[in-house]
């Protein structure tokens, strides 16, 4: 069955293997926090995790459930890096500023590893991840990376491999001819993660309330966040809605929506696999993700399935079968699979910024937000929200480096603004064919 936008959960391997129940109210009261949060996915969660660690007395605002965007539907992908090409920021960021969000790209995971670890959440954490290169252009910028990263103090095994060694140790495939590993990145299950930061959250006195979503923020010293049935007064704001945020910053602050492109992307999860074959298919149990524009991504559960996702959609319509669409590329990689039985698919929306560096600011001293992870939520929301408790704390101003950066409005407005990247999207699959 194919769901994507629904009130609850989608029919998701991640929702039948769901961990946390949620049990959390819905706003009926007027009440006061310190700090008001939009959003129950891993940017409002992981922030509520860090204020509350603070002493901040935090409220938390979801329309649907918690994790129930792209949060909760993810490929479930931790991997090491903040941002595309941090060099075409030189001019506004300097190298200050490109060491800077380097470095944070590498603290990312480390803040969600060491949050999964301290509160001990049951999110079948597994590291390990190889890039796969089917050109000789990707193997190239792979050693580079590879080089800097061995050059570094990133502290993880880091190593290229050629095709007989990528056969051997990561995927059973002859599509590619190498690859990297990263033993500082790895998957893990994103849904469990996303509720299981909640319930630490409610266990730090963080206020939940789900099925409450809002309706008007007020701006001021005191920010007025209403909703269909109560209200909130809050000293601060933080707006966590990314791809599903639209238009529900105040109207006479900068309009962060259009910032954002919300963009499809889909998996499918196969059936249990017996050993032999999971052993076949990704020995070392790597996530693994190819280079290509349209790229895809995969790796196994917990309970050895193939979890393959991938058809990043930028037309603003989803496909009518997921399976059908996702099912000839996963055997175009793994041609044995012919005939294996498909037990979920779905789909979400993740936000994308024009220039794919993420979004993190504040619109007034008390309005804060974070967005357009573009692919790499898992550990940059978490980074983006220690970001925002050190800047609401007074504890540091890294968040200045995403502020220098300006970012620009998609062209033509709401409903054209997906059909016009598309096309510039068709342009980029062309010349990666070369």
């Amino acid at each position: 069955m194919t769901a994507i936008h629904t009130e609850h959960y989608p029919p998701s391997y991640y929702f039948s293997s769901l961990k946390y129940k949620q049990e959390y109210p819905v706003l009926t009261d007027a009440i006061d926090a310190d700090i008001c949060i939009i959003g129950g996915g891993f940017t409002g969660i992981a922030s509520a995790v860090e204020l509350a660690e603070r002493g901040y007395k935090v409220v938390v605002l979801e329309a649907h459930k918690i994790g129930w965007g792209a949060s909760g539907r993810n490929g479930g992908q931790l991997i090491r890096g903040i941002g595309h090409e941090l060099e075409d920021f030189r001019n506004t960021i300097g190298q200050e500023g490109i060491d800077a969000i380097t470095a944070m790209g590498i603290e990312a995971n480390d803040v969600v590893i060491k949050r999964i670890n301290k509160y001990q959440i049951d999110c079948d954490l597994t590291m390990g991840y190889c890039d796969l290169a089917s050109k000789a252009k990707h193997m190239k910028s792979l050693a580079q990376d590879c080089q800097r990263l061995n050059n570094s103090d990133y502290g993880f095994d880091v190593k290229m491999l050629d095709k007989s060694e990528l056969k051997q140790q990561v995927i059973g495939s002859d599509n590619f001819i190498g690859g990297m590993i990263d033993m500082g990145s790895g998957h893990l299950h994103p849904l469990n993660l996303c509720t299981g930061e909640a319930k630490t959250a409610a266990d730090l006195g963080v206020e939940i309330y789900t099925d409450s979503p809002v309706s008007e923020i007020i701006p001021g010293n005191i920010i007025t966040v209403k909703t269909s049935q109560g209200l909130v007064k809050a000293n601060k704001v933080i707006l966590a809605g990314n791809a599903y945020m639209d238009n529900l910053a105040p109207k006479n602050l900068p309009n962060i929506a259009n910032k954002v492109l919300p963009a499809g992307s889909y998996i499918i999860a196969t059936e249990p696999l017996d050993a032999n074959i999971h052993q076949q298919l990704l020995p070392g149990n790597h996530a693994v993700c190819d280079l290509k524009i349209d790229l895809d991504y995969f790796r196994l559960s917990a309970d050895k399935r193939l979890l393959f996702g991938g058809m990043c959609n930028y037309s603003g319509r989803d496909p009518k079968d997921i399976k059908a669409a996702l099912y000839p590329k996963m055997l175009k990689v793994f041609p044995h699979l012919e005939g294996i039985n498909i037990d979920y698919q779905w789909g979400g929306m993740i936000g994308i910024g024009a220039n794919r560096l993420p979004q993190i600011g504040r619109l007034t001293d008390n309005i804060f937000y974070a967005q357009a992870y573009s692919g790499h939520g898992v550990n940059v929301t978490h980074m983006a929200a220690k970001l925002l408790a050190e800047a609401i704390h007074g504890e540091s101003d890294r968040i200045k480096y995403f502020e220098q950066v300006k970012h620009f409005a998609f062209p033509g407005g709401k409903y054209l603004r997906s059909p016009l990247l598309a096309l510039g999207m068709m342009y980029h699959k062309m010349l990666d064919a070369f």
